[in-house]
């Protein structure tokens, strides 16, 4: 399974996806812009264990923040939404401002719609993203994305009832697998984020969990078998809020 994949993104988009569909029991397609979940919904044949969703990914919030209408429109039909959040990096920190009124306008278009499931990418914004979440209890469950923030922001994050989404490439650093040895275990589930996400300069593929499942038993110190069980269990438990 994996519960953050760019698959549209991929050189060979429609070789991966098949191969992803034959694979993996489920596999959630997140988006970087409403008009390319338009486009990717419209390109790949509807699989039964793939969710597309979409999302305004908020490292090109400035260049799509036109899309935004499109996007709380598109929330209406799906039951997850993805990828989504803020990015205050160095890099992205000039749109800011921008960030913040999509993600604002998403959460609330989750709440006023009943609740959705959000993939949210929070690097050095989590303070923020648990704030905007907090003005909207009712937006749904939140899971983050290849968390990065501190000890201090994981606690908060787990007390607000977020979930986590990992995989191989966050074990790639030091601080990643510390992160990664301290995430509270009911609430973690597998991802790729590739072809983002590289391991030996190789994109992560869709049907990797095993490698994370092998990689989360090092940093707990668990069997493999039960690593791979927790992930197992905390992937039903989400396909059923996702239903």
């Amino acid at each position: 399974m994996d519960f953050h994949c760019h698959l549209d993104l991929y050189p060979n988009a429609r070789e991966v996806y098949k191969e992803a569909c034959r694979r993996n029991r489920f596999t959630w397609l997140v988006t970087t812009s409403p008009k390319a979940f338009a486009a990717t919904s419209r390109a790949l044949e509807p699989s039964s264990n793939v969710l597309i969703t979409p999302g305004l990914h908020p490292e090109i919030a400035h260049e799509r923040a036109q899309e935004l209408d499109l996007l709380l429109e598109q929330i209406e039909s799906v039951p997850a939404v993805g990828e989504v959040g803020l990015d205050g990096s160095s890099r992205f920190r000039v749109t800011y401002d921008v960030q913040r009124r999509i993600f604002s306008a998403v959460v609330a278009r989750c709440e006023s719609l009943g609740g959705r499931v959000l993939s949210i990418h929070s690097r050095q914004a989590v303070k923020d993203v648990l704030a905007e979440l907090s003005l909207h209890p009712q937006f749904g469950t939140a899971v983050l994305h290849w968390f990065s923030g501190t000890a201090s922001e994981l606690k908060a994050a787990e007390a607000q009832g977020c979930w986590f989404s990992v995989g191989p490439a966050m074990f790639n650093s030091s601080s990643g697998r510390a992160i990664a040895a301290k995430l509270p275990r009911d609430r973690v589930l597998p991802e790729s984020d590739g072809p983002f996400a590289q391991m030996d300069k190789k994109p992560v593929m869709p049907w990797s969990m095993p490698i994370t499942a092998q990689l989360l038993a090092e940093v707990w110190a668990i069997p493999l078998a039960d690593a791979q069980l927790t992930l197992e269990s905390n992937s039903s438990k989400m396909l059923e809020i996702l239903r």
